[in-house]
Formats: C-alpha cells, sequence, structure tokens
C-alpha cells in the first residue's frame, strides 16, 4: 500500500494529501530505506529511458555527448532540442516523417506559448519523446530492422529494450503497456528502478552506461530543458543522475551508487519533487542549495500572496 508522502498545508491547515511509495538502495542494490509498496509492478514511464537508450548504444547506435542525452530525454521542445532530433534523422538518412510520436506542442510553456504565438501547429518532432524516437529509427535502420515499425511490440528495437530492462533491473517485465508517445512500456517495480539508477550512476557502471551517465551528466539541458527540475538537480549536484517520469515517478541515482525511486500515486509533479528532494536530504545526507531551494519550490498563494507550501510527509 502506498503511504502519505507529502502534504498540503494552506493557512496552517493540512488541505490535502499526496500518497506514493519510494525506496533508496545501497550501492549493491540493498535496501537502505523505503516506505509503502516497492515491490508490485509498476509502469516507470520516462524513467525507463535510460535502459532504452542502454539498449540501443548496445545494438550499434553512435550517438555521442548532448545527442545520446537527447536519446534519453523527455525535452522541452526548445530550439536545441529540435535541432538536436534532426541531426539523429539526418545521421541515420531519415526523414522526419518516420517519427511515430504524435504531434504534440512542446512540452515547456514558454515554448508552447511561444509558438502558438506565432501561428506554429502540433508536430511529433515537439513531442518530447522526439529524440528517443529518432534513436530508435536510427537503431533499426543499422541493423537493417523495419524502421516504419519500430514501435511494435515484437520489434527487435524494443524487444532488445525489453531485454535490458530484465537484465538491468534483475526483474521479469511482468506488463507491457502504451506510453504516451505510443513505444510500449516495460513494467518493473520501484526497487528494479532504483537498483538501474544505482547502476548507471554509481562505480559499477560498465562501458556503456558509464557512456550515457557522462552523456547526460553534462548535457542535462538536454535530458530535460533549461527551466526544467531534473535539469537544475543535475547542474546543483554534479555526481548526480536523474531522469523523471509522468505519473509522478522519479528516479535518482548518486555516484556513490546510492539511488532512489518513487512514485506519486496520483502523479502530481509538486508532490515528486518535495518528495525526492526530502529523501535526497533527509534519508541520503546530500548538502545542495539547489536541493534545498526545491525543497521549498512548491509554494501555495491566496489572492497573489504566499500562504502556505507542499511538505514533505516524513
Amino acid at each position: 500500500m502506498s503511504e502519505p508522502l507529502a502534504y498540503v498545508v494552506r493557512s496552517g491547515i493540512v488541505e490535502g494529501a499526496h500518497f506514493g511509495s519510494a525506496v533508496v538502495v545501497d550501492n549493491d542494490g540493498s535496501v537502505i530505506w523505503s516506505t509503502g509498496d516497492i515491490k508490485s509492478q509498476m509502469f516507470p514511464r520516462s524513467s525507463n529511458k535510460l535502459m532504452q537508450g542502454l539498449a540501443m548504444v548496445r545494438n550499434g547506435l553512435p550517438l555521442k555527448n548532448e545527442l545520446l542525452a537527447l536519446a534519453c530525454a523527455s525535452h522541452s521542445g526548445e530550439d536545441f532540442h529540435i535541432d538536436g532530433v534532426h541531426s539523429i534523422l539526418n545521421g541515420a538518412g531519415a526523414d522526419v516523417d518516420l517519427l511515430a510520436c504524435p504531434p504534440d506542442w512542446p512540452l515547456d510553456e514558454v515554448e508552447r506559448d511561444t509558438m502558438l504565438a506565432s501561428g506554429g501547429n502540433k508536430e511529433a518532432i515537439y513531442m518530447n519523446c522526439s529524440g528517443k524516437h529518432s534513436a530508435m529509427i536510427f537503431t533499426a535502420i543499422l541493423n537493417g530492422w523495419d524502421s516504419a515499425k519500430y514501435l511494435k511490440h515484437d520489434h527487435p528495437v524494443q524487444l532488445a529494450c525489453k531485454g535490458t530492462i530484465e537484465s538491468v533491473t534483475g526483474e521479469k517485465v511482468q506488463h507491457v503497456g502504451v506510453d504516451g508517445c505510443g513505444a510500449p512500456l516495460m513494467s518493473t517495480s520501484l526497487l528494479g528502478l532504483a537498483k538501474a539508477f544505482s547502476q548507471f550512476a554509481g562505480p559499477s557502471a560498465d562501458a556503456d552506461q558509464k557512456k550515457i551517465a557522462e552523456a547526460i551528466r553534462a548535457n542535462p539541458q538536454y535530458l530535460g530543458g533549461t527551466r526544467r527540475d531534473v535539469t537544475k538537480l543535475m547542474q546543483g549536484v554534479p555526481t548526480l543522475l536523474a531522469k523523471d517520469g509522468a505519473e509522478g515517478v522519479y528516479g535518482i541515482g548518486l555516484g556513490d551508487g546510492r539511488a532512489l525511486a518513487l512514485k506519486i500515486e496520483d502523479g502530481a509533479d509538486r508532490a515528486r519533487i518535495v518528495v525526492a528532494m526530502a529523501i535526497l536530504q533527509k534519508v541520503m545526507g546530500v548538502v545542495s542549495a539547489e536541493v534545498d531551494r526545491q525543497l521549498d519550490s512548491q509554494e501555495l498563494f491566496g489572492g497573489g500572496v504566499h500562504v502556505g507550501k507542499v511538505i514533505p510527509a516524513f
């Protein structure tokens, strides 16, 4: 069962609560701290993307640096993200029409409003997963696989992702769903997700995992965006590796191999941010001005005046 992880406090009264589950593991994957249900299967959503990226690298994807970070991204739709997706597709000799993710506005509100003001339309390349999709197309073309069917559950790219997720988490994928971008979505547990981030971020990372981790750490704005909390967190804690996911999922690993994974039951980002920062600070002992800032960032207003905030429940 999930537990209360964050409270919504307005004018001195607890107005509501966000429930969820979370786990912290050591560099050997053993549990240091947990609350709620950490062993049932769940969908990690975009927190799976590092493992999907690893599957593609292991199958020949030659991307490096910022383009490799973009292949693992839920990008904001800023100009440099869109240029990067074009670069990946150009490297594969592929046309943008091969992107099978749905047309969308940029994830970032500033970019979306700018596009709306200029009379722009939804396009697949602006969808936040287009970096991953372009990398999947590149991987398919490299291996002589059908690039037009790369989202099929039994496509070699997706079977490679499934096998990689199972090998990194140490768990069998029990459920395959459909993610918001249309790609197959592989399940694991919060414990399995935490173990994955421990491997990528810590000293046990293999050469391919290190390649991905180093690309993201050096280019965090390509994994998220210049205004995103996940980007600012990695910029504020240099050894940290993080990937947010839809529905309140978060995976975070530290350079010493400790890692956390959490899921907010109602999917609220405001709780995801506060709970993750509280765990980093109170459970894992991370000292960082950025962690402090994000812990106090989810303010509540009444009549334009600060009247409360979202706080951790532990």
